[in-house]
């Protein structure tokens, strides 16, 4: 009987060695868990920079009112019969 106690102690032992210091132990698995939602968060990120994008591409693919208005801020481009002013900030001593 007694033989048989230790028996079942050591694997108790062996078992709970495993659970905490094995490999797929408890501390890996709630790295994993940071790692899975680190990733989800990133993901989220992601899908919300891409609604952006898709409704920017479908704006300009549809609306003259937002391709005239990227032409003008980022290409500096103006209509006809239209004038442009430079305003230049002078050096103030």
């Amino acid at each position: 009987m007694r033989l048989l106690k230790l028996l079942f102690l050591c694997i108790l032992i062996g078992l709970q060695y495993r659970l905490w210091f094995g490999k797929n132990s408890l501390p890996d698995y709630w790295r994993t868990q940071q790692e899975v939602s680190r990733q989800a968060e990133t993901n989220h990120r992601l899908e919300q920079r891409n609604q952006v994008l898709a409704a920017e591409i479908a704006d300009l693919r549809e609306g003259e009112a937002a391709l005239e208005e990227r032409a003008r801020n980022e290409l500096g481009l103006i209509k006809r019969q239209e004038t442009f002013f430079r305003v230049v900030p002078t050096k103030t001593q």
